[in-house]
């Protein structure tokens, strides 16, 4: 379980930025995000091919 103790001193807006940034850090709420819906496998396998073919080209593009 993620927290954030406030520590002393330190506004509320501070301490609400840095539990965001650790949100993001771990992916839980990218995790969450995409347990909402269920994906088939050939889907899932689609998909991953497509961004698989998308990051190949572009490392191939900053090769040249």
């Amino acid at each position: 379980m993620i927290g954030v103790k406030v520590k002393d001193n330190e506004s509320i807006d501070r301490a609400i930025n840095r539990f965001k940034k650790l949100i993001t850090r771990s992916r839980i709420l990218m995790e969450y995000k995409e347990r909402q819906q269920f994906i088939k496998p050939s889907e899932q396998r689609r998909e991953d091919l497509k961004k698989s073919i998308r990051e190949e080209r572009r490392r191939q593009r900053y090769n040249y």
